[in-house]
């Protein structure tokens, strides 16, 4: 019996060595150690490391040179063939099989299984297993993972055709932009938001409340007949960084729209541009303010003539509405501040949209529009002929156009 001194000893050593040793070294060290220590060695040994004595008595076969006519290539701890064989080794049609149901349209068959299923790892796992392939879904996500896939969402990238002229738009835009900035005459970006439910229903995002203690909403989201939905029109002062928003309770039309216009102009345009001669309007190519809606024309002439201002409008190209300024420097902002709260009647919904600020100082108001505004008005060919409309050069039947006041229908305006 080895006396447990000397497996103290033992035990020292190996705790020094074992960080610069590998698999084979530890092998052939605590056999040497074990020949040395004599009959009880091998059990003293292991006894003192921690390793098998399996381990140990294998390490004392190499150095008795029993194992000489089959050495470790050179560079190898172990010998070649040992372990589990790759399970693609043993089915070398598993990861063709695999990319067939990942990607069935362009590597496999059209008809897949999984080509309308949700494929999880466990599903693809079942499916290969259908055919013969037997792995399981660990082994499935690490296959993947070789193969290149990763888990993705979806990419907002695909906006169509897009116009010859897009670009040369956008040039034009920034161009008159510049020009009426360096001339104090205002400019505007103007939109609608989309329409949002009143009452107590879910609202995305999540704010701060007492632990426990969630919002109570609707279930479902069913419009309340009684508060029924508001539509939200803004107008943004791309010099000042001022805001106007129109929460309507009716429908998003041309002649809300401008009215929309007229009242930002009232409330706020005026004070800031008391020596305005003229307007620029920026806007999308579509809805209420659409590049070809003739009701949106003949308002703008009603407008132009109450105010006796020239008004300039330039639209974005179709597809390019996320480019307008009032998007991003403010209807965002208003998205972010009322996020996680129910919008549950209309005062609410205001004080929401006036409230919100940014470190940029973007200050907005708002107000409530109860008036209503119609569907379906119909403009005749006299009415539009007599819209005093001038066309630019540059896209002047579609996107770019002046509506002149008529002065024999101008009126004075008193703010």
């Amino acid at each position: 019996m080895v006396e447990p001194a000397l497996i103290e000893r033992v035990r020292r050593k190996f705790q020094r060595l074992q960080s610069v040793l590998d698999e084979r070294g530890r092998r052939h060290w605590a056999a040497c150690e074990a020949l040395e220590l004599g009959h009880g060695g091998i059990r003293a040994v292991a006894q003192a490391t921690g390793l098998g004595e399996r381990t140990i008595q294998r390490g004392c076969e190499e150095m008795r040179g029993e194992e000489a006519s089959d050495p470790s290539p050179a560079g190898r701890i172990r010998r070649s063939g040992g372990g589990r064989h790759a399970v693609t080794a043993q089915d070398p049609k598993l990861l063709e099989a695999l990319e067939a149901l990942v990607e069935p349209s362009a590597r496999g068959d059209p008809m897949s299984p999984l080509r309308w299923t949700c494929k999880s790892t466990r599903k693809l796992a079942e499916a290969l297993a259908r055919q013969g392939h037997g792995v399981s879904h660990s082994k499935v996500a690490q296959l993947l993972k070789q193969l290149d896939y990763r888990l993705q969402g979806t990419r907002k990238c695909l906006e169509g055709n897009s116009h010859p002229d897009r670009d040369a738009q956008f040039r034009y835009i920034n161009r008159c932009v510049r020009v009426f900035q360096r001339a104090g005459q205002p400019v505007i970006s103007v939109d609608a938001k989309k329409k949002e439910l009143v009452g107590p229903f879910a609202n995305r995002g999540r704010e701060y409340r007492p632990k426990g203690q969630p919002e109570p909403v609707r279930t479902h989201d069913f419009a309340d007949k009684a508060l029924g939905k508001v539509c939200p029109y803004g107008i943004y002062d791309l010099t000042d960084n001022r805001g106007w928003v129109s929460v309507g309770v009716d429908h998003d039309t041309a002649q809300f729209a401008v009215a929309s216009i007229r009242r930002w102009w009232a409330r706020m345009g005026h004070q800031c541009y008391p020596h305005a001669q003229s307007l620029l309007i920026t806007a999308d190519g579509g809805g209420s303010n659409a590049s070809r809606n003739r009701l949106w024309k003949v308002e703008l002439q009603k407008l132009a003539d109450e105010l006796g201002l020239a008004i300039y409008v330039r639209h974005f190209p179709p597809g390019t509405s996320k480019w307008n300024k009032i998007e991003h420097r403010m209807f965002c902002h208003i998205t972010e501040n009322w996020r996680g709260r129910p919008l549950i009647n209309h005062e609410v919904i205001v004080n929401l949209i006036a409230n919100t600020t940014t470190t940029k100082g973007l200050e907005i108001r708002a107000e409530l529009d109860e008036a209503g505004y119609p569907t379906g008005i119909s403009v005749s060919d006299d009415e539009f002929r007599a819209v005093n409309l001038v066309p630019a050069r540059f896209h002047g039947m579609d996107w770019n156009y002046l509506i002149k006041p008529r002065s024999d229908h101008r009126k004075s305006a008193t703010y």
